[in-house]
């Protein structure tokens, strides 16, 4: 396989909420390839994806394209490395101003959304259009691997199939690698080429020929 993002004996330095905090990890995720996160509520699945954003300190080794984090500068990690928080920050009122290049508008209809919402408010979205808003601001960036923190949480189930056929095809054109937290198991089941789940603060890969494939939420 080739590998895009590696990440060995890494994790943050932050802590959970649960009582168990999720031990180090090492994980790679190749070419093309959709991983899927799971596991308890506070066991350290957020923490770890902005650990290897860099946007919390941790420990271990993280490595993209064959180089280690310390060969990028911070600025350029995060622009390959796209992190899409459940909530993302937005820090000018305008949507439109967020974007430096205007998401296509085929991506924004993929998505239900139209031209227009690039000329309105940010306070006056909905959660769910900033979700989608937020995984074009990433997009735009040209990602090689995607950090997605539950990004269909706040969506109804015909635009949560919208964006994550949206993803699928970013996963094509450009064969990135994506690692999503995710809670749902109909939709771990949909997209998921390889699966994980934390139990007991530990990272175990899921058999998806398993007949019971239980999440906590």
């Amino acid at each position: 396989m080739n590998s895009i993002l590696e990440i060995e004996r890494f994790a943050s330095r932050q802590h959970g909420l649960g009582n168990v905090p999720l031990s180090a990890v090492t994980l790679a995720i190749g070419a093309g390839e959709l991983v899927t996160l799971s596991g308890p509520s506070g066991c350290g699945k957020t923490l770890l994806l902005r650990a290897i954003a860099d946007l919390d300190p941790s420990i271990g080794t993280a490595m993209l394209d064959g180089k280690h984090r310390d060969q990028y500068s911070g600025p350029e990690w995060r622009r390959r490395v796209g992190f899409v928080a459940t909530e993302s920050a937005w820090w000018t009122a305008r949507v439109g101003d967020h974007f430096p290049t205007p998401p296509a508008g085929d991506d924004l209809s993929a998505l239900g959304l139209s031209a227009v919402v690039l000329t309105q408010d940010v306070s006056g979205l909905s959660t769910g259009e900033r979700q989608r808003l937020a995984l074009l601001r990433s997009l735009g960036n040209r990602p090689r691997i995607i950090l997605l923190d539950e990004p269909t949480a706040s969506l109804d189930h015909e635009s949560t199939l919208c964006l994550e056929a949206l993803v699928r095809a970013y996963i094509t054109s450009t064969r990135c690698g994506v690692l999503w937290v995710c809670h749902d198991l109909t939709q771990r089941q949909r997209i998921a080429d390889r699966a994980f789940q934390v139990d007991d603060g530990a990272l175990r890969q899921v058999d998806k020929t398993e007949p019971k494939w239980v999440l906590s939420h």
